[in-house]
């Protein structure tokens, strides 16, 4: 089943940490660790974690950590971040970082970064943002990549970065896809829902791409749910807790753990929450092995993209592994 256009394709995994109703946030940290050592058993190209503050619905508030311990657990599938959020942190103790990780796992490390700043005005304010920070990304991306190169002018070196190959990616929102292309950086960008939005901004990039030491070329992720199962009604149950979620952040303002599939199907909606709910369902990749098969060959065909970044998460652990591993035997026949 599997095509040509696909099994050219590198195929990876940003795993967001999702906690689950009822369940330990520490649990969720653990559940991530897991699934990496089965995605690298599955043949998949790279797994990357997330970076979330003061979100209840969300565990993985360190990534350079995490990543750590994904990387210490796992031999050869390549780590690393979706994304560390520069605007939060300075470019030091960013690059120290990647430094530490890539001499612990040389050869392994991507370093995956964003321009969010924090979620809430709240989350802003603990950690010394604001959302004007987010402007100076190209900056501050600059400023990061000088450090590996041993370019500061405050005379400080950054150790033990200095002189690594640690390979940047953009995640691209936005602004991002023109502020990767001038960097000469790998892109990122999101989410496969938004399919015109998401080929303009891959055409601004490969326009506007000029080489640099860290790519010759333009390099484009693209990242979204993908949900298979054995049905389609299955395929989209998957899809349901991750969708009452988002739903209930916009109703709320505030993004919970994930419930069962089950407790949300039966909930009592009022018409703005079951109308940003069906919302939330809607466009993603998912259905049997020979839908998404087809859904994805049509994507990679549009897009031109070298590597598809799949977020999926939900409450069903045994429902998302089964995903992965569908989604595995496309790509990756027979292995």
């Amino acid at each position: 089943m599997s095509s040509t256009v696909i099994s050219r394709a590198r195929f990876s995994v940003l795993d967001r940490s999702r906690t689950r109703e009822g369940r330990p946030p520490g649990e969720a940290l653990r559940d991530t660790v897991a699934l990496a050592r089965e995605a690298e058993a599955l043949g998949y190209h790279r797994f990357w974690v997330s970076e979330h503050h003061g979100v209840p619905g969300v565990a993985g508030s360190a990534p350079t950590v995490l990543a750590a311990a994904v990387a210490a657990a796992t031999r050869t599938i390549r780590v690393g971040t979706g994304g560390v959020m520069l605007p939060n942190h300075r470019s030091l103790v960013v690059a120290e970082q990647f430094g530490v990780l890539e001499s612990l796992f040389p050869g392994r490390v991507d370093m995956g970064l964003g321009r969010s700043v924090g979620f809430t005005d709240g989350v802003r304010k603990a950690l010394g943002r604001d959302k004007g920070d987010a402007e100076d990304f190209a900056a501050q991306l600059e400023e990061l990549l000088e450090w590996f190169t041993g370019g500061s002018p405050t005379g400080v070196r950054a150790r033990p970065a200095e002189g690594l190959t640690v390979p940047p990616f953009v995640l691209a929102l936005g602004e991002g896809a023109r502020i990767a292309a001038r960097a000469g950086l790998p892109m990122v960008i999101g989410d496969l829902r938004g399919r015109e939005k998401m080929l303009r901004g891959i055409d601004q990039y490969r326009s506007l791409f000029r080489p640099s030491r860290w790519a010759a070329e333009p390099y484009v992720v693209i990242s979204g749910t993908v949900a298979v199962a054995g049905t389609e009604a299955e395929a989209r149950r998957l899809l349901v807790p991750e969708a009452w979620s988002l739903a209930y952040s916009r109703t709320h303002g505030t993004f919970p753990p994930l419930a069962p599939a089950g407790s949300v199907e039966a909930r009592t909606m009022t018409a703005k929450e079951r109308d940003l709910y069906e919302s939330a369902l809607a466009g993603h990749i998912a259905g049997t092995p020979e839908q998404v098969a087809h859904e994805l060959e049509t994507v990679l065909k549009e897009t031109g993209a070298e590597e598809v970044l799949v977020t999926t998460s939900t409450y069903d652990r045994t429902g998302l592994l089964d995903s992965f591993r569908r989604l595995a035997a496309l790509f990756a026949p027979g292995r």
